[in-house]
Order: structure tokens, then C-alpha cells, then sequence
């Protein structure tokens, strides 16, 4: 573990309501994600960047009404340079109208949640891949267990707290490995895909929306499903809902409409929502809004035809 005597340091004021933990949590993927950790000393986030690798130590100081950022490693001065833009300063609310009384409640229970917008699109996009068509538990365990196996001690003093594989590490993982994680071949064929080309995916940051996710879908196994799941997180995208889930539709009917909806009601009731569809779904996950449950969970098959 390489640690600096002293972290580079940035404050950002944001000029409106901000609840930290609400908007960077969506960057976590499981409980155990080693490059997610969050202790007594705030949110600690490591990341591969333009510039290096470099891990972000994120903590909210109250009295100054800011948040303040620490930041090691070659990458350290670009993660702080993004710090707005990764808690959703740019993240425009023009034109939003809440359609339904829930939609409403959440929005006033949750003043401070933002889009994030990290600019790193392979740092989400690998994990999401990985939970394709399989239940989270299984997602994050394999997730956790590649980062672990095939990433790197971040930079700075967070003990535990890892780097995921570069693209080129990703690339060298045998297929073997992916699959004692529990990745099937299908997903790892589509991680490979996604590493070989990732300077031109991470271009998508600075890409209008249309065509980022345009770039994104031209890659074989990158369907609607994933593309939303990364623009939620790399591109601050606040109209990409995640159709193709599992759950997404049912929730959201039960929410607004009291029973369950597939994805072309959910397309059609949300249509009021134009440019602002993500946040209904955010917002009411963030509210606890959940369909009841009838019989005891079970186990999701391992193979769902439409999340991708």
C-alpha cells in the first residue's frame, strides 16, 4: 500500500440541499464491495482515472454546511477536480413536476439526492455486466471476489480498500477465474468486449446523452438494462430508468398504481416524466416504496431474457 504523508484536500459548497450518502451510495455494488468502504471517517471510494489510480476519502462538514474531500495517488488532483460534478452540481431539475402524490412525498423526504455524474464509465460498467441476469447476491459476490483477487491495494492509509483491474487486467483474467466467480461466459465474454475498447467508452463522458448511450449499446451485450444502470452513475443521466429489471416495473406500479406493470406500462406511465424518468424510480427507492410480498422470497432464475 502506497500512503502520502499528507492527501490532496478540496471543498465543495454545494448551493442546495445535499445528503452524501444518498447520492454517491448507487457507486457501491454489495455490502462487501472492497472499492466502496464506508467507516467513522466518511466514504472512501477507490478508482482508476485518467491520470492514475487514486483513492477519495468523502465527509460532510456541517457547520460549514460543505463536503470535504481527501484525495491519494497519481489520479488524486482529477477525482477532486470532478467533486461537483460526481455530487450532482450540474444536475439540472428544469421542467421537473411530480405527477403523483408518492413521487411527491419522496421527493420532499429526500431534498438533498442528487444524479451523481463520476465520469468514469468502465468503473460501473464492469460491475453492472457482472449483474446481469443473476440475483445481487450472486453479482456482488463475484464482483467482490475478482476485485479482490485481480485488483490492487488503493493508494493512501484505508487498509482493505481496493482498486478494481484495469482494462488490461480485466483482459488477463482467465476464463476459468471468471467462472469460479461465478461469471458466466456470457457476461465475461461482454467484459472483455467492453475493456478492449474502453478508452472509447470512457469518451462517453463527455459525450452528449443521445450519443453515449448510443456508443454504449453498439457494444455486443450491452443492452438497454446496463446502458441505464451506467449513465445513472457515469453520466449523470436523470431520464435513463432501468427497464429490463427485474423488480423496476413491478415497484414502481405498486408505488403509483397499486398492482404490478411490465415494462411497456411502465414506459407509457412514465411518460409524463420525460427528461426526468430516473428520478421517479430513484426517488421511490430512496422513499422505501416496496410491492408487497405474498410467499416467501425466492431464489431468481439464474437467466432473465431482458436485463442487459
Amino acid at each position: 500500500m502506497t500512503v502520502t504523508a499528507l492527501p490532496v484536500e478540496r471543498r465543495y459548497r454545494p448551493g442546495h440541499p445535499l445528503s452524501l450518502g444518498a447520492v454517491v451510495g448507487c457507486l457501491r455494488h454489495g455490502r462487501g464491495d472492497p472499492t466502496f468502504v464506508r467507516d467513522g471517517a466518511g466514504i472512501w471510494l477507490a478508482r482508476r482515472t485518467p491520470d492514475g489510480p487514486a483513492t477519495l476519502l468523502l465527509r460532510e462538514d456541517p457547520r460549514a454546511g460543505e463536503v470535504v474531500g481527501q484525495a491519494w495517488g497519481s489520479g488524486a488532483g482529477w477525482l477532486l477536480d470532478g467533486l461537483p460534478d460526481l455530487l450532482g452540481a450540474d444536475d439540472d431539475w428544469d421542467g421537473w413536476v411530480a405527477h403523483h402524490r408518492p413521487v411527491a412525498d419522496a421527493r420532499r423526504a429526500n431534498p438533498g439526492w442528487r444524479v451523481p455524474r463520476s465520469r468514469l464509465v468502465l468503473d460501473s460498467l464492469i460491475p453492472i455486466v457482472i449483474e446481469q441476469k443473476v440475483t445481487g447476491r450472486e453479482a456482488f459476490a463475484g464482483f467482490r471476489s475478482l476485485v479482490w483477487r485481480f485488483g490492487e491495494p488503493a493508494p493512501g492509509p484505508r487498509d482493505g480498500l481496493r482498486l478494481a483491474p484495469s482494462p488490461a487486467g480485466w483482459l488477463a483474467i482467465p476464463s476459468w477465474e471468471y467462472l469460479r466467480a461465478g461469471v458466466t461466459p456470457q457476461r465475461s465474454d461482454t467484459i472483455i468486449r467492453c475493456a478492449r475498447v474502453a478508452g472509447r467508452l470512457e469518451e462517453c463522458a463527455e459525450l452528449p446523452l443521445p450519443q453515449a448511450r448510443a456508443r454504449l449499446r453498439a457494444v455486443p451485450g450491452v443492452g438497454v438494462w446496463t446502458m441505464a444502470e451506467v449513465a445513472q452513475r457515469a453520466l449523470g443521466d436523470p431520464d435513463s430508468p432501468s427497464f429490463g429489471d427485474y423488480h423496476v416495473a413491478k415497484e414502481i406500479g405498486w408505488a403509483l398504481l397499486g398492482h404490478d406493470i411490465d415494462d411497456l406500462q411502465l414506459e407509457e406511465l412514465l411518460i409524463p416524466y420525460a427528461g426526468h424518468r430516473y428520478r421517479v424510480q430513484a426517488l421511490l427507492a430512496l422513499a422505501g416504496s416496496r410491492r408487497p410480498r405474498r410467499a416467501p422470497r425466492m431464489t431468481l432464475p439464474t437467466h432473465l431474457p431482458t436485463r442487459r
